[in-house]
């Protein structure tokens, strides 16, 4: 499927901001193609046999984002911005009850292979990821909501910045720190 014009996705999101439900179901059959490559591309960073499939975490995360009652859409990048912090929460829960189940063994690794411009290429688990995006937001917490949106939503500088309201370059920069700051707090970690 072709990606729609962002000012008709933009537009189905004020619509059912607006309490619009036919909006939404115009809307889902134009971001889900979309949603489903961001799953894809977070889950094959994933362990082997991971148990969840693109598909189950788009449609967890599908029901999340219709029990988001009080939220002011914005735009396509900020609607993909509260997607990927929704699907970072469903991979971390699902990583925490599935070590939980193995009585703390078997985290799954993940990969940050796939960033543009790679500075992180060693595996780790998402669960430190996760500690340490959260350590990272008491210091920075655009940087850490910066990582969030690039790692976990695949948006671009541009949509980054743009969610962000700020510059592409300070995007490009503050890139570059956080994923040095997560690579030294990672590699402490192990």
């Amino acid at each position: 499927m072709e990606t729609p014009p962002a000012n008709v996705v933009t537009r189905l999101l004020l619509d059912w901001s607006r309490g619009d439900e036919e909006a939404l179901a115009k809307l889902m059959p134009l971001v889900y193609d979309e949603l489903r490559r961001i799953a894809r591309q977070y889950l094959g960073r994933e362990r082997a046999g991971h148990t969840l499939q693109p598909t189950a975490l788009v449609h967890e995360a599908y029901l999340k984002l219709v029990g988001l009652r009080r939220i002011r859409w914005q735009n396509r990048a900020h609607f993909f911005a509260v997607a990927a912090r929704l699907i970072r929460r469903i991979l971390v829960d699902h990583a925490r009850s599935h070590a939980a189940a193995k009585r703390g063994g078997g985290v799954p690794a993940v990969t940050l292979e796939a960033l543009p411009e790679p500075a992180l290429r060693r595996d780790f688990d998402i669960v430190a990821l996760d500690d340490s995006l959260s350590r990272l937001a008491t210091l920075d917490a655009r940087q850490a909501r910066l990582v969030e949106l690039r790692f976990f939503g695949g948006l671009n500088v541009a949509e980054t910045a743009e969610v962000l309201g700020v510059s592409s370059a300070t995007v490009k920069r503050e890139w570059r720190t956080a994923r040095a700051w997560l690579y030294r707090e990672l590699q402490a970690g192990t």
